[in-house]
């Protein structure tokens, strides 16, 4: 077993080929209490998983769900922050249109949190996601990942421009959504 991440919510371990996600304990909360938010978050995060992968978004495949654990399928791949370049960021752009047409919104979309491997943009990390097929979500969602990109890629306008055009063709309310991305931009500016 080898830990590869320790967060606030969650460790995430790698066993053999699988991996296995389980949500801490917070001992602020009533036990009781605790065990059930992080039962019901478990349950919600692999749900979303296997949905956004019924739209087509490639996703690792889930093979249990226990109590606040889940098991998964282990993606070998390279974190898309090392990578990214304007053709992957079109094809990011539709995978994400393709994943908001489906009222999937992944909550922390980071190019820390998409993957790479056999030349497949893999999502990863739903522990924030959520159903809303609203603009305001959606938008939310594409500003984080142009904050992402302006903040760790020296290339993020032409990045953001492919991302735009990628979504554009997969998203069915796309101008909208991308139309309250520059409005919640002018409001963080101005806050």
């Amino acid at each position: 077993m080898t830990y590869m991440a320790r967060g606030a919510e969650a460790t995430v371990k790698l066993e053999g080929e699988l991996i296995v996600k389980e949500r801490v304990p917070k001992r602020y909360r009533l036990r009781e209490l605790d065990e059930r938010i992080r039962k019901e978050r478990t349950r919600a995060e692999a749900r979303l998983i296997s949905e956004a992968r019924r739209l087509g978004i490639p996703t690792p495949i889930v093979h249990d769900i226990q109590n606040s654990t889940i098991v998964m399928q282990y993606i070998p791949g390279t974190a898309l922050k090392y990578l990214i370049n304007e053709s992957l960021s079109q094809r990011l752009g539709e995978l994400v249109g393709r994943l908001h047409s489906g009222g999937i919104i992944h909550g922390d979309l980071t190019t820390s949190n998409l993957l790479l491997h056999n030349d497949r943009i893999y999502m990863i990390d739903f522990g924030l996601s959520f159903m809303d097929h609203g603009i305001e979500a959606k938008g939310v969602d594409v500003h984080v990942l142009f904050q992402t990109f302006e903040s760790t890629h020296h290339n993020y306008e032409a990045l953001i421009d492919a991302f735009s055009r990628g979504y554009r063709q997969a998203c069915d309310n796309a101008e909208e959504v991308l139309e309250r991305v520059r409005e919640i931009e002018k409001r963080g500016r101005y806050a």
